[in-house]
């Protein structure tokens, strides 16, 4: 049977901590917590389950404190939860049998991480793999029977364990100062951090998280219009976000200027749904309509899947019902009741 280290790194956790490790300490052959300056109770809670508390200065980057966790563990694998996530008994159970299966040549597990709808920020799937068990000492095979090389890419197995995601609270605040940290410090973002930010945004920014974010993405913007940009593949992301500002602050020439600058090479549904809310605002709901019918069937969602399939068929229905007001023609009001019944009947993927 494997053994594991259970690495974490918490920061006031307190209302958390004891439900996670009593869902996983009997599996653990050691638990190592990492606290990056708590004020409540979480290194007391800790304390219960083990004598591995670390202090760990906060640098503003969570990669400085796993790295730091990861450095204590001393077990063949390291599990790295998070204090607000929770193993059921049906997948305590399965985890217990990977320990005792688990081949030696596989260096990374795969769990599939769920958030219930009560408690989704970001995600756009009921359930989407990640990355969870690691092996700690990784050694270095030779492939090919010719020119032979060293394998690279560590080997990964996908497992069937269903991790419980329960947070307290979104995350979203202490992700954006990080996100615009980041920037100030590098003048840039990697592909992925672009695409995170985004959707953070759209799932849960207000409008000063997407005002402070303006400038940045302006800059990303320009960055990304480079011919050796290496974020080109994120301009959908990034002009729906510079859109979506300038339409809060009703600019609407430079709302058009951003919003129509990308859309004969890579419309999606973001900006459909962004320039049918312009027109609507603006008073004018049978243009609003056509863009939003674009949103829903005839482009695909870069940032957040239920914009096409929930939040295009609510604005829509408005649409209609302000025609059916205007007009008093009964056939709007049905067709607003058609596109109210087809956003209730939005639901998530059940795999990203």
């Amino acid at each position: 049977m494997k053994t594991i280290s259970l690495c974490m790194i918490v920061k006031n956790e307190e209302k958390v901590l004891a439900r996670c490790l009593d869902s996983v300490a009997d599996l653990m052959d050691e638990i190592i917590i990492i606290d990056t300056g708590s004020t409540d109770k979480t290194k007391e809670i800790a304390k219960h389950y083990t004598d591995k508390v670390f202090d760990f200065k906060w640098t503003g980057s969570f990669s400085d404190a796993r790295n730091f966790s990861f450095s204590k563990a001393s077990m063949e694998y390291i599990y790295a939860p998070d204090a607000d996530e929770v193993l059921d008994e049906i997948n305590h159970k399965r985890f217990h049998d990977l320990k005792e299966v688990l081949l030696d040549e596989i260096e990374i597990v795969q769990m599939y991480y769920v958030t219930p709808k009560e408690h989704n920020t970001v995600q756009n799937a009921k359930k989407e793999l990640r990355p969870k068990l690691f092996k700690r000492n990784r050694t270095f095979t030779w492939i090919d029977p010719i020119h032979e090389t060293v394998r690279t890419s560590p080997i990964v197995f996908d497992s069937d364990i269903e991790i419980l995601h329960l947070p307290e609270s979104s995350h979203g605040k202490r992700d954006f100062s990080i996100f615009e940290k980041t920037f100030k410090e590098e003048h840039n973002l990697s592909e992925k951090l672009i695409k995170m930010y985004a959707k953070e945004l759209y799932k849960c920014g207000d409008k000063n998280d997407f005002f402070n974010a303006l400038p940045i993405f302006l800059e990303l913007y320009n960055i990304a219009s480079s011919s050796s940009s290496n974020i080109t593949n994120c301009i959908p992301e990034i002009l729906c976000i510079i859109a979506h500002c300038y339409r809060l602050k009703n600019d609407v020439l430079n709302f058009f200027k951003y919003a129509l600058s990308n859309m004969v090479e890579n419309p999606c549904s973001e900006m459909c749904y962004e320039i049918g809310y312009i027109y609507k605002e603006n008073n004018d709901p049978s243009e609003a309509i056509l863009w939003l019918y674009n949103c829903s069937n005839e482009t695909s969602p870069v940032i957040d899947v239920s914009i096409p399939g929930e939040k295009a068929y609510i604005l829509s229905s408005q649409c209609y019902k302000e025609l059916f007001d205007i007009t008093n023609d009964s056939t709007y009001l049905n067709k607003s009741n058609e596109c109210i019944s087809k956003a209730n009947s939005f639901s998530l993927p059940d795999i990203l």
